[in-house]
């Protein structure tokens, strides 16, 4: 029925509208609370043999919300009684920006992707962090930050920036990301460098501690599809060295190749996402958890589209796991669809629990 309506309604609409209409929609729904109840019980069946825990937290399950989707976080629950089992709110910046100029979002229906080039579109951190202070959950749910670069900051005020929306949000966070690796804020991806990362993430990770007393919060780092091999090393290494919690591997490619889409579109510039960063996505998970082993929480996001593309994440490497993109094409049951296949490929492998799962693949290969 979705791709019904899918083909008949929000592909004639401009994409951007389309999440707007769609986003309005959910949280509507979660307002009510018989109606988001309802919902819950049909969409968000919970599988004891899913529950994880990763991060020092516990989910209902190991498949999360990726940050770009509720950017301003007032949708948790809405998201939430869709079934994701955790949020990722963001990507969240010092000040308030209205992004780039639209159009800005496109979909590539033949490829199952989206370019994007919102340019971290948000309120800004002090607004986020005041309606996350004063949210009153319906569900209850682990809820990430992500934090980015303003992008009238120069590069070389950077650290400023992220430790200015660390001291507001690090209170409201379950976990924290420092997104270093959106193509769509100009300078952005530099500060992967690890000479440039080392300070911001020291930075980051000494301010959340000094605005957070009674709790250490997690704090992990997105990094992008496009890196050179070497250079995913340098990160992995360096998240060791500075006692990282987590590495999110990956953000969107500016990559272009092998597509279906019409030449015209898919030269639009910005970040892709969907199907076509599968393959790489999942080549970048191997190599981190090669390098890292279990020593840090790695989560899996880029091309995820149905539960054999999950498991072969966690069987990569992934504790957790993260997907946007084929939510826009499948529509509201696609994490019960999710769950529900992921539990029986659980309950059909050689492994108790989904952590004895987490890297077989990848440990068998390196054997």
């Amino acid at each position: 029925m979705y791709k019904l309506f899918f083909d008949l309604v929000f592909k004639r609409m401009d994409p951007e509208q389309a999440h707007h209409m769609a986003f309005r929609w959910i949280r509507l729904a979660a307002r009510i609370p018989v109606l988001r109840t309802f919902v819950a019980a049909v969409l968000a069946p919970r599988f004891r043999e899913l529950r994880t825990e990763a991060l020092g937290l516990r989910m209902h399950g190991p498949f999360g919300l990726a940050a770009g989707f509720d950017k301003n976080a007032v949708a948790i629950d809405g998201m939430t009684m869709l079934g994701f089992d955790h949020i990722e709110i963001g990507t969240v910046t010092g000040e308030a920006q209205p992004g780039n100029p639209k159009k800005r979002l496109f979909r590539l229906i033949p490829d199952r992707a989206l370019i994007n080039r919102m340019g971290f579109n948000n309120e800004g951190s002090a607004a986020v962090a005041e309606r996350l202070g004063a949210r009153k959950a319906a569900f209850k749910t682990v809820v990430g930050v992500n934090i980015g670069k303003t992008k009238v900051v120069p590069e070389a005020e950077a650290v400023g920036d992220y430790v200015k929306s660390t001291e507001r949000l690090a209170a409201h966070a379950d976990y924290l990301v420092v997104n270093v690796s959106s193509p769509n804020t100009p300078g952005l991806r530099n500060l992967q460098a690890v000479d440039h990362l080392r300070p911001l993430l020291s930075a980051v990770r000494e301010a959340a501690d000094a605005a957070v007393r009674d709790r250490r919060v997690p704090l992990l780092v997105k990094i992008a599809p496009d890196l050179a091999d070497e250079d995913i090393d340098a990160v992995a290494d360096l998240a060791v060295e500075l006692g990282l919690d987590g590495i999110i591997a990956t953000n969107t490619t500016i990559g272009r190749e092998g597509l279906l889409s019409d030449p015209a579109l898919a030269k639009e510039t910005g970040g892709l996402s969907g199907a076509p960063l599968k393959e790489r996505s999942l080549e970048v998970l191997r190599r981190l958890y090669a390098r890292v082993g279990d020593r840090i929480t790695l989560i899996g996001v880029g091309g995820i589209e149905n539960a054999e593309d999950a498991w072969q994440r966690i069987l990569a490497g992934a504790t957790l796991v993260q997907g946007y993109s084929a939510f826009i094409y499948e529509g509201p049951f696609w994490m019960r669809a999710m769950h529900k296949g992921l539990a029986a490929r659980l309950n059909t492998s050689p492994y108790a629990t989904l952590a004895e799962a987490v890297g077989a693949d990848t440990r068998k290969v390196s054997a």
